[in-house]
């Protein structure tokens, strides 16, 4: 099939998004009753991927059920979110309840969309609804060991002595996880390994003896610290395979946040034990299936693809791409957060071929047409820009090939787009002014999409 032939199959199968209160019905028909819906991102500075995913999460949670939102957000720095959500008065509004996320790059969860969200399901909440916020990700070791401690100061003062103990194999480092992770990775230092194994254990066989007798509330907090400590294994796993060559660290971290959703699905479970009903936000890079992906070749996973392998139809699978516009990045890991122009896409990329169907923003339900998906099932580049974005150099560090009719169920694709809007000023906050138009580039190493530490 030509270039122009699969333009028209896709235009034909497409569903043209105009901003009528019926655009999402067709993806709301293909979920179905699936527990799982995994929605993704092509940048994490896009303003309308965050609305959309609002839009679409709105609706599941009122027409489908579904009973938390799980983010590419670290677990501690959620879940306070979370509990305001759920109607805690520990701060005043969303965006205090935001105040963990101090940490590069806080603007992906502090931002004005998040907040908005936050309110409205504070508001549901209130009005009946069992809506929580959660955190799929493992950068927070110290901080997830914090939350272990003060749990166990409540409970078990003699469990938290063993647990400052086990934990403190990491004070030699003075809280600096990359030293760690180099000390430990070349025999430079002692492991961690065991300690955290044991605590998490410990916390495990100790489950219903700590959590049962104070009813739901005490249920949550034991899970809350349990998860935590199954962070801080993984954290340590993840740090010691930064300093390796292959695919390990980005597979630990990937395979921490499918564990994770599992265990909050289980956690959820209605009285008949079927599993709760989870929406995730993450990266195209997660959500997507890492088989239909270059980074297969290279012996990553990735969420996406775990979920499927877990839950089957149960899960769908859902990419967000745009063509052009300005997104909210930094040049660099650490640096200030800026607007950024998105140049046009490249000709040989998928992206570009969806925009050249004239429609504006279109949903395409993959498997409905026959055509279409054949459309999407060559392999080509793909557009992935992560908190780092680096357009002179665009085509090595933001490109990867993939299937698009093998990564995703639905895909959603924005012609336009615009830069998300953070709330904070200072490094990993605020806007800038936009920057002069800048060249395609082809040089540099790093990839938006095929995993590394910084893109997604």
């Amino acid at each position: 099939m030509g270039r122009e032939q699969d333009v028209r199959a896709i235009r034909a199968a497409a569903h043209e998004l105009t901003g009528v209160a019926g655009d999402f019905d067709p993806l709301l028909r293909r979920i179905g009753e699936a527990g799982c819906v995994l929605l993704g991102e092509s940048t994490h500075g896009t303003e309308q991927f965050y609305a959309v995913r609002a839009h679409i999460t709105k609706r599941l949670i009122e027409e489908k059920g579904f009973r938390a939102v799980a983010v590419e957000a670290d677990w501690p720095d959620a879940y306070r979110a979370g509990r305001w959500a759920r109607g805690a008065d520990d701060d005043p509004d969303a965006a205090a309840a935001l105040g963990d996320f101090t940490r590069f790059p806080r603007w992906m969860w502090r931002n004005h969309e998040v907040v908005a969200f936050l309110r409205w399901v504070r508001e549901r909440n209130a009005e009946g609804a069992d809506v929580g916020f959660y955190g799929l990700d493992l950068y927070s070791l110290h901080a997830s060991i914090d939350k272990v401690v003060r749990y166990l100061d409540e409970v078990d003062p003699a469990a938290s002595a063993r647990a400052r103990e086990r934990y403190g194999c990491f004070d030699t480092y003075g809280g600096d996880t990359d030293d760690y992770g180099r000390a430990a990775a070349f025999g430079a230092g002692a492991s961690c390994e065991a300690e955290v194994v044991d605590q998490l254990v410990e916390l495990q066989r100790r489950a219903g003896e700590l959590s049962h007798a104070g009813g739901r509330s005490r249920a949550d907090a034991h899970f809350f610290a349990e998860e935590n400590a199954r962070l801080v294994r993984n954290a340590e796993r993840y740090h010691r395979a930064m300093f390796r060559v292959g695919p390990e660290s980005w597979n630990v971290r990937d395979g921490h946040m499918a564990d994770t959703l599992d265990a909050l699905r289980t956690h959820l479970a209605d009285g008949d034990g079927r599993p709760g009903k989870v929406v995730v936000w993450a990266h195209n890079s997660h959500v997507g299936d890492a088989r239909a992906t270059e980074a297969a070749q290279l012996g990553h996973l990735s969420l996406g693809q775990l979920a499927r392998a877990a839950y089957g139809d149960d899960a769908v699978l859902v990419g967000l791409s745009t063509y052009e516009g300005t997104v909210t990045a930094a040049p660099g890991w650490g640096s200030p957060v800026t607007t950024m122009r998105v140049d046009p896409a490249r000709e040989d990329a998928h992206d570009a071929l969806l925009q050249e169907t004239g429609l504006a923003n279109l949903l395409l339900v993959i498997g409905e047409d026959a055509a279409a998906a054949g459309a999407l099932a060559p392999t080509r580049l793909q557009r992935a820009i992560g908190v780092v974005y680096r357009p002179e150099r665009e085509r090595v560090s933001h490109y990867v090939f993939a299937g698009v009719a093998r990564q995703y169920d639905p895909l959603i694709h924005l012609g336009a787009s615009s830069a998300l809007e953070p709330l904070d000023d200072g490094p990993g906050g605020s806007l800038k002014d936009l920057p002069a138009e800048a060249d395609s580039g082809q040089a540099g190493a790093e990839s938006g999409n095929v995993p590394n530490r910084h893109s997604a």
